[in-house]
């Protein structure tokens, strides 16, 4: 399994654009956490810091399909680094500015998160050309890449809490930004990056959202942010009566060990069959994993079951990833996989506040229950959407061109017609 990983990364430029991606995507992963921090060092309310958390996550999600957009039509370099530069400014101002001035600290969330840069997407469509076109290689790079997001969603907030504690609020703040704004750079100024060019499209309002397999795939997903939204809420709940903050701290951890574990298992191998199909099997999987959590046992027991609950929930991201890929219009890849970052983030935050009330009719079963109602939404969706997803599904070779690139388009046409 480690071996498939480490011959992914030892492809020319591979290493070097996952790293980067992973590091200009931190501001993002920490955002909120170090928004949160940062207001209550400023003597803000507890209202007053998930307000401008929630704000900075709603922006995040408006501007990710909008800047995916401006990829596809001007390239990656004119885009990304401008966002990223623009995106830090913001966060800048507010650790300078503080929150004395509701009115400028929200306007600062809003530019962080507005203009966030959509290297998530942008990774996604340089795979295929930075590995040769070749389908199984792209593939398990997509697994890579759901377990990357693991790592980094575990080790973003010790590192705020780092940040925090050897310098200050602000100064996490805007460290962590300028950190941002070296990976976005480090990306951009890449061969793939600066020579990827997106398919022709067809100019249409509603860009990639005009594919009803991929508006299928956007609204399972939302419901399985959904879920995790709710499990992180539910979680907090179940450790208050439970043994506090480090039995929430051991939660979310097998949380994400979990599903660590499914991604290196999913991409060990290569698949058959397609792959609409395995992501209703895999869905399915994942809502049946969160079933298991109604029963709030005892401490021990309960890590347990939230590390089988995370179990395929990267395999699911790996192969959305794939189902993006073969149904997002031609030309419009790197908007489409930014629109499942936005519905899956929305989700997300519908699910923490859904499950706020549930928790107080009836304590923290009640808020895992959301999770599992979620789930087989998720599920029902993707059940419900079968021909709108069997059909109009292309398996691309590329999603993208990158001119002068080895193993780009021209590459992989060479293999298709010595394979015929």
């Amino acid at each position: 399994m480690a071996a498939g990983y480490a011959e992914l990364l030892r492809t020319r430029h591979a290493a070097r654009l996952l790293a980067g991606t992973l590091v200009g995507r931190l501001p993002n992963a920490t955002g909120p956490i170090a928004i949160v921090l940062f207001t209550r060092a400023e003597g803000g309310s507890y209202s007053l810091a998930g307000a401008l958390a929630a704000v900075y996550g709603l922006a995040n999600a408006v501007g990710q399909p909008l800047l995916g957009r401006a990829v596809d039509l001007f390239g990656q370099p004119r885009v990304q680094l401008p966002a990223a530069l623009l995106s830090a400014l913001g966060m800048a101002w507010l650790a300078l500015a503080g929150t004395g001035s509701v009115v400028v600290a929200y306007a600062a969330v809003v530019v962080g998160g507005l203009f966030t840069p959509p290297l998530e997407g942008g990774l996604r469509a340089l795979w295929p050309s930075v590995l040769g076109g070749r389908e199984e290689k792209v593939h398990a790079a997509y697994a890579m890449d759901a377990v990357a997001q693991e790592v980094m969603f575990t080790v973003g907030p010790l590192l705020v809490t780092l940040f925090v504690a050897v310098w200050s609020p602000a100064g996490a703040l805007l460290a962590l930004n300028a950190i941002g704004v070296l990976g976005a750079l480090s990306v951009v100024v890449s061969e793939p990056s600066r020579k990827w060019r997106s398919q022709p499209r067809e100019a249409h309002w509603l860009g990639a959202l005009r594919s009803r397999g991929l508006l299928a795939l956007l609204g399972a997903f939302f419901f399985v942010g959904m879920a995790l939204g709710s499990i992180t809420v539910a979680g907090v709940a179940y450790a208050d009566g439970n043994g506090g903050q480090a039995v929430y701290g051991w939660l979310m951890a097998a949380l994400g060990l979990g599903a660590l574990i499914g991604g290196v298992f999913y991409g060990a191998r290569q698949w058959a069959g397609a792959p609409e199909r395995r992501l209703r099997l895999l869905v399915a999987l994942l809502a049946v994993g969160y079933l298991p959590l109604l029963l709030v046992p005892g401490p021990v027991a309960m890590t347990a079951l939230a590390a089988l609950s995370g179990v395929f929930l990267a395999p699911s991201l790996a192969c959305a990833f794939i189902v993006v890929d073969r149904h997002a219009p031609a030309g419009t890849v790197t908007e489409a996989f930014s629109w499942l970052v936005t519905f899956f983030g929305v989700g997300a935050a519908i699910g923490t506040a859904a499950a706020g009330p549930a928790v107080e009719l009836g304590g923290a079963a009640w808020g895992f229950g959301v999770a599992c109602a979620a789930g087989g939404a998720a599920l029902l969706v993707l059940m419900a959407t079968q021909r709108a997803l069997s059909t109009a599904g292309r398996s691309r070779a590329v999603a993208g061109s990158a001119r002068g690139v080895p193993g780009g388009a021209d590459g992989v046409a060479a293999q298709a017609r010595s394979a015929q």
